[in-house]
C-alpha cells in the first residue's frame, strides 16, 4: 500500500494486488477487501490526529465488481463520516484507478472513547501538513 494523500478526515492509497491476495478465481479476495475497509477506516481516523484509533465494533463491505488480478492496481479511499465522544464512523471505497468505477464500498464503526483522551494525540492544521497541538510520535518521518 502506498499513501497517495492524507488530509484531516480523508486518506487515499494505491494498492498493488499480489498473488497471495487472490481468490481461487484469480481476482482480489473479498477478505483482502474487508481488511482494506478496516485499514482505511483506521487510517482516516488517524488523519484526525488520533494516535490510537480505537477498536472496531462493526465493519461492513459490499462487493460491486471484481477487484482485479495479480499486478493490478486499485485505489482505496477512507473518509471519516462522524467522530463523536464514543463512536466514530468511516466510509471506504475501492475504485478502479483509470475508470474510477466503484469496485467495493463499506463502512467501519469504532469505539473511540478511550482513544480520544490518548496523551499522544495531536491536532493538525486544516491542510494536515502541520501539527498545531501536541508532538508528532518519534516514528513519524521528518518532512
Amino acid at each position: 500500500m502506498k499513501i497517495l494523500s492524507a488530509v484531516p478526515g480523508t486518506v487515499r492509497a494505491s494498492v498493488t494486488i499480489r498473488s497471495e491476495n487472490l481468490n481461487r478465481l484469480g481476482s482480489l479476495h473479498g477478505g483482502a477487501i474487508c481488511s482494506l475497509t478496516d485499514t482505511m477506516g483506521s487510517l482516516a481516523l488517524a488523519t484526525k490526529g488520533l494516535y490510537s484509533t480505537g477498536v472496531s465494533t462493526d465493519i461492513n463491505t459490499t462487493f460491486v465488481k471484481a477487484g482485479g488480478g495479480a499486478g493490478d492496481e486499485v485505489h482505496a479511499i477512507g473518509t471519516v463520516v462522524s467522530l463523536g465522544k464514543t463512536l466514530a464512523t468511516t466510509r471506504f471505497e475501492l475504485r478502479h484507478p483509470v475508470s474510477d468505477a466503484v469496485l467495493a464500498y463499506g463502512s467501519h464503526t469504532k469505539f473511540v472513547g478511550k482513544a480520544l483522551g490518548h496523551p499522544e494525540n495531536v491536532d493538525f492544521d486544516e491542510t494536515g501538513n502541520h501539527v498545531v497541538k501536541g508532538s508528532p510520535p518519534s516514528e513519524w518521518p521528518a518532512h
